[in-house]
């Protein structure tokens, strides 16, 4: 499950980028960052809201590109990272050999009862890594011993379902909710508000459940560790009937005269997941590609089976599977390692071995003798033209058996040929064919025991599905008949070992990124160190190419795992517009029956247990209860914010910011340009100007070729609008930003393709404009559906400010409203569009607009100066359009988009400054505590969404409230407009206010690589925003008292009476709210 402290996604920037992503690189903390991956078959369900990375993996999740390209709609700043005013952590340093770790001697590891199994040196990660067994239990440890401060811990257990009720998810979000040691309702809160986490989180997978905690400050780490732990092996859950109906799900009955509802937290996140097109397709891909092991359920939990579960069969697979011999159990970075071993023998001595493993054990699947072919329904709105909203893909399960690493990696990098990129041919021929809108399935999946192959499109016409198999079919057999071109194969390998070598995981902790990857071996008891050693099958591959050629390496994988493979799953998607009230409706029935079958005494008795679980969940846990889970104090806290090194310069007249920071020999640029003459009427083409300026030719240039250029010289370039209110000014802050790294020896080549994809550009191809048109709008409906809080809150923004506005106009409805009319005028009004284009670009570029960021070592920054000086002459000296001033904000009333969902999305917000707050740290302070205690027990725990939360934009004074997957919609409204009260009436002792200050410091000290830390250092320039209010911010917020949250709250009533709601709801919820107040709602339908 996810949790929603920062889930205000427009298009962040802090994603981590599975291999064919299309956006940038993370700024923020770890387990509040923002991002639902849409991938069809994202295996993890997360306890709280957070990117869920690597849903598509490559070689076990061997890297993480930045994309050659950049085809997403706009972000605003503030979805981004919601401290941005104050600083990141930063990291970087050079790596210290492996001699000078400390080691685990045998006799300390033999007297805590551990053996040595095997140990090794990875180079690719330089790290002693030593593989460590339980004498008693059998538990299996990693210790990973290396100079990153950012320390990882995780344990997994192998917990594979029987049924689609739901146990394993249902069962990772419960035992986070108290236990033996730590007896309050939920420490992981505790933890959430009062600790330094760079990450916090637990992911379900099919077959296995993870927990993973990350930390910089080594005594928060243990604390961390020491929760997990006990969390994992001693909850209170299976002995508490009332948290598995909360987590779960229950009946629900406020009144023996009303009718009966389901709530749980897992219920109503499971609806969201089932509403969402590409998720069924997933699910029924993989469930059909696994008809006769644990993959052939979902253990995630189907709505319509979820209510089977019962407390006891919870608790056996607790009892069964949360033992430490099912367990494999993960430390990473510079802390010691005997305390790692001393920690962990305090609980495994207390357990004997279990037959657990042999009980878990992953059985693969056999193949298939003949194809199968399966025709499922969609959820779909009654709007558009429903005959071209179908989909289909083809899925092939590769092999009946794990693959070796060298063939495992032969084919992640045929993946990348075939997909990787825009210019990649079977993307491409799939996108340029018409046939659909958008790429489904996505490629090579390698984190379940098989592998599989998905390809497919959506958005086709029901005539041409049977072209769309065919087309597949044919371009597999003619790639695999003709090989890739030696250009392709080029910059496959050079993007690959790039992102290999600079290792760059964004916001998500290097450590975290190396357990999932080791763990995708080791849970199926294959060699854990294998995953992580890479070099020696890279440089074997690269040889085979050299010697064979790559046809012969790459077409006998294409005919055996792909064209001679019987065992393939062709599903077909079909939208209906009925499903989602078919559903509904069944589900009332169901409910209905239960009611029927009761007498009085058993109303009143649910009516009582209702009454008496919400009781319970609004009740906070004793002071006492809180002081056990463990916490730092304020002394622990630096009382200075991080600063980045800066040295502002001047070449050819524009203003450059250097950062001499350890970057391993990367150079990270941005190259930013004003947008402030553009007109106003231009604003919803920018998203597709930043994608033509990547995916388009040149006239020496074909855009495959240009894309093969940018593979083969850089590690990926990226092109977006960044757009953000200015604290004290009118005008927003808005810009195009285009990010692009290399190896430093390649700067010169990294300034000429920028300078190249800026100037040299053609915006002529009707044909591939059109396919951005229709991806961008498969793209916008797919967020409408799976991220309803980022339309909602870009929505609110755009009626409340001119910034908002702005995003909005790129990013949001208004967004989609224009694309939809696109379409049209693509055929009918090409030229129009490809003046309007250009005259984009020459509002862009110029030397007056344009400040350049660079982030490298010094002597790479020096050297790269000579290239940045001549990228600056070959542009404009200025604009030949005059500054324009945007003044647009949508109309302000409350407004419903009406979306096919079983889940509602719940925005509330109103501008602070306008009621002449002025910002103090404090406010980071109070919003963070509100997300934590009473948004997070009155609209998730009691109201049963999958989470609630508030975000404080400081740069705009937005105030805004947000709910996501929420089955309520006025209820949570008035949970909103009781925030001011809840304040007032807080009574707060020393020991929650230091955590609530901690947990902000935290946020605000979010732990960065060198690239992000660079990047967060230009947002700062950029929005004024200096070294000495960063430090003022900080003192404020390490000065909060009661009296602020006070105070606060007169601030905030301002929301709940001169606030603007905004819901992404079903149609039924939003007819239930009109009626009930006077139509409350202008209705909008948008899909």
């Amino acid at each position: 499950m996810e949790r929603a402290t920062l889930l205000r996604s427009s298009l962040a920037c802090n994603r981590l980028f599975s291999f064919r992503s299309s956006t940038r690189l993370g700024l923020s903390r770890s387990s509040s960052s923002s991002f639902s991956s849409s991938s069809p078959r994202n295996h993890r369900h997360n306890r709280h809201l957070i990117a869920s990375i690597t849903g598509r993996s490559l070689l076990r999740r061997h890297w993480i590109l930045l994309s050659a390209s950049s085809s997403s709609p706009s972000f605003s700043l503030r979805r981004e990272k919601r401290f941005s005013t104050l600083s990141p952590r930063a990291v970087g340093a050079p790596t210290q050999s492996p001699s000078e770790f400390s080691e685990v001697q045998d006799e300390v590891a033999e007297k805590l009862g551990f053996e040595i199994v095997s140990e090794e040196f990875i180079g690719e990660c330089k790290s002693k890594a030593v593989l460590f067994r339980h004498k008693k239990t059998g538990a299996e440890v990693m210790s990973v011993l290396n100079d990153d401060e950012n320390k990882v811990f995780g344990i997994v257990f192998r917990t594979p379902p029987k049924d689609s009720t739901g146990i394993p998810h249902i069962l990772e979000h419960s035992v986070l909710c108290g236990s033996r040691k730590y007896p309050l309702k939920e420490p992981f809160v505790e933890l959430l508000k009062g600790s330094l986490h760079t990450f916090l989180n637990a992911f379900t997978y099919p077959d296995r459940t993870c927990y993973p905690v990350a930390s910089t400050n080594t005594k928060d780490f243990y604390n961390l560790v020491d929760v997990y732990l006990d969390a994992v092996f001693f909850p209170k859950c299976v002995e508490d009937f009332q948290t598995f109906q909360q987590e779960g799900w229950h009946y629900e009955l406020n009144d023996p005269s009303e009718e009966i509802s389901y709530k749980g937290v897992v219920f109503n996140e499971m609806k969201g997941v089932y509403s969402q097109p590409d998720n069924i397709l997933g699910r029924t891909a993989q469930q059909a590609l696994f008809p006769d092991n644990t993959y052939g359920v979902d253990s995630g939990g189907d709505p319509k089976v979820i209510p089977k579960l019962t407390f006891e069969e919870f608790k056996e697979f607790h009892r069964k599977y949360y033992h430490p011999s099912n367990a494999r159990i993960w430390f990473y970075g510079d802390d010691d390692p005997n305390e790692r071993l001393r920690i962990l023998s305090e609980y495994l001595n207390m357990f004997d071995a279990s037959s657990a493993p042999s009980e878990s054990k992953i059985e693969s699947q056999k193949l298939f003798s003949e194809p199968v072919r399966i025709v499922e329904k969609y959820p779909a709105g009654e709007g558009g033209d429903l005959k071209k909203k179908h989909m289909v893909c083809l899925n092939w399960l590769l092999s009946d058996k794990p693959l070796d690493l060298e063939t495992e990696l032969t084919l992640g990098f045929l993946d990348h040929l075939m997909l990787g990129t825009p210019a990649s041919p079977l993307r491409k021929i799939l996108l340029e064919s018409g046939l659909g809108d958008a790429i489904v399935g996505g490629g090579i999946e390698d984190e379940l025991l098989q592998p599989q192959f998905s390809i497919g499109l959506k958005g086709v016409s029901e005539g041409d599905i049977q072209k769309v198999e065919e087309l597949v079919m044919n371009t597999l057999k003619k790639l695999a008949e003709e090989g890739f071109d030696a250009d392709a194969v080029e910059a496959s390998m050079n993007t690959i070992e790039f992102s290999l070598r600079e290792n760059n995981t964004g916001s998500f902790p290097r450590g975290l990124s190396l357990m999932l990857r080791s763990m995708g071996n080791w849970i199926y008891d294959m060699n854990p160190f294998e995953p992580l050693k890479y070099e020696k099958p890279l440089l074997a591959l690269k040889a085979r190419i050299t010697k064979e050629g790559s046809k012969a390496v790459f077409s006998p994988l294409i005919e055996k795992f792909i064209l001679n493979n019987p065992h393939c799953v062709t599903v077909e998607m079909q939208p209906d517009p009925e499903k989602a009230s078919r559903d509904e409706a069944a589900e009332k029935e169901v409910l209905e029956k239960v009611r029927a079958s009761m007498t009085e005494e058993d109303l009143a008795e649910l009516a009582r247990a209702t009454q008496e679980l919400r009781l319970k969940q609004e009740t906070p846990d004793p002071p006492e209860a809180l002081r056990a889970v463990p916490s730092l104090s304020l002394l622990d806290i630096p009382k200075e914010p991080i600063r980045v090194p800066t040295e502002m310069g001047d070449i050819n007249g524009v203003k450059v910011l250097e950062h001499d920071l350890f970057t391993n020999d990367v150079l990270y640029t941005e190259a930013v340009f004003n947008m402030n003459s553009l007109k106003q009427e231009l604003l919803p083409l920018v998203p597709l100007f930043c994608q033509s300026l990547l995916e388009m030719g040149t006239k020496d240039l074909t855009f495959v070729q240009l894309n093969q250029l940018i593979g083969r010289k850089t590690g990926g370039m990226s092109v977006y609008p960044l757009t953000s209110s200015v604290r004290g000014k009118e005008d927003p802050c808005s810009h195009i930003i285009v990010r692009g790294k290399a190896m430093a020896g390649r700067a010169e080549d990294l300034f000429n393709l920028v300078n190249c994809v800026l100037q040299e550009v053609q915006f002529t191809d009707q044909q591939r404009f059109k396919q951005f048109v229709s991806q961008s709008k498969a793209r916008m409906e797919n967020r409408l559906r799976g991220s309803g809080h980022g339309i909602a809150a870009a929505r609110m923004d755009a009626k409340l400010n001119i910034a908002g506005w702005i995003s909005e106009q790129m990013g949001g409805v208004s967004y989609l409203e224009f694309l939809q009319t696109l379409e049209e005028k693509a055929d009918q009004d090409w030229e129009g569009i490809s003046s309007s284009l250009e005259e984009i670009r020459k509002s862009l570029l110029s030397r007056s607009g344009c400040l350049i960021n660079m982030t490298a070592e010094g002597k790479n920054l020096k050297s790269a100066e000579k290239h940045v000086s001549k990228f600056l002459d070959l542009l404009p000296a200025s604009s030949p359009y005059e500054a324009t001033t945007w003044n647009a904000r949508l109309s302000p009333g409350n407004e419903a988009i009406v979306i096919p969902t079983q889940v509602n999305y719940v925005g509330k917000a109103g501008n602070l400054y306008e009621t002449g707050y002025q910002l103090s740290g404090s406010a980071y302070v109070v919003s963070k505590h509100i997300s934590n205690t009473w948004l997070w027990d009155r609209v998730r725990v009691s109201g049963g969404a999958y989470g609630g939360f508030c975000d404080f934009d400081t740069h705009s004074g937005i105030f805004s409230f947000l709910s996501y997957r929420d089955p309520n919609l006025l209820k949570t409204l008035d949970v909103y407009d009781g925030t001011a009260e809840f304040l007032r009436q807080l009574e707060m002792d020393d020991d929650t206010l230091t955590k609530a200050i901690i947990g902000t410091i935290g946020d605000v000290d979010s732990y960065q690589l060198p690239d992000a830390k660079g990047y967060s250092s230009l947002l700062r320039y950029l929005l004024g925003v200096t070294d000495e209010e960063r430090q003022r911010r900080r003192e404020e917020i390490l000065s909060t008292s009661l009296k602020d949250f006070k105070e606060f709250a007169e601030a905030i009533e301002s929301v709940k009476d001169r606030g603007v709601a905004v819901a992404v709801a079903s149609p039924d919820d939003v007819d239930a709210a009109n009626k009930e107040r006077d139509n409350f709602f202008q209705v909008k339908k948008a899909l």
